[in-house]
């Protein structure tokens, strides 16, 4: 019996040091801000989407953690007004592209990180989109209260693969690339 309160209280002491170890940071919403760009064979169209929540974990000064919700109902493009700028917003949000009605977020979940320098980080993230989950990596810079990135993510490994040239033939100048960009910036 008292081996077991022993091992009860070095369990309690290693949790408890390895949760003052690590900080959990919330990032500020309405600062943090996600910037898309979706390129085709006649121009490109960019926009913006929201955060619902998240959070970086650090033990110290080092990034160990990560865990994102975006708010897809909020897609909306940025270089388009009026009429066409909703129309391509309402296509967007269509099955066609990102099915909000059906999953209106997206998550990001850190999985490995690996320090490429001081600052920055090589991480491999669970990325999901409609409801399928795959595996996405990029390189992130920490400076302070902030964390900036910008990667690609192949939007047909989602199951988007509206005029896309690798499932569909003679589409011409209608051809959207399959790859779209995401510049994320994070405020803690």
């Amino acid at each position: 019996m008292k081996n077991l309160k022993t091992i009860a209280i070095a369990l309690f002491v290693a949790v408890a040091s390895v949760s003052v170890n690590a900080q959990t940071k919330k990032i500020d919403v309405k600062a943090s801000t996600i910037k898309w760009v979706g390129k085709k064979v006649t121009g490109e169209h960019s926009g913006t989407v929201n955060f619902k929540d998240g959070s970086v974990v650090f033990k110290g000064k080092k990034l160990v953690g990560g865990s994102f919700t975006v708010d897809m109902t909020s897609l909306t493009s940025t270089d388009l007004t009026g009429e066409y700028q909703g129309k391509l917003n309402g296509h967007l949000k269509a099955d066609d592209f990102f099915g909000t009605d059906k999953f209106p977020t997206a998550k990001l979940v850190f999985k490995t990180i690996g320090a490429k320098t001081t600052d920055v980080y090589t991480v491999t993230a669970d990325l999901t989109i409609k409801g399928i989950t795959k595996p996405v990596t990029f390189d992130i810079t920490v400076a302070g209260n902030t964390a900036t990135t910008a990667f690609k993510v192949d939007r047909t490994k989602y199951d988007i693969k509206y005029n896309s040239g690798n499932f569909f033939e003679n589409l011409g100048d209608k051809t959207i690339n399959d790859d779209f960009e995401l510049t994320v910036a994070l405020k803690f």
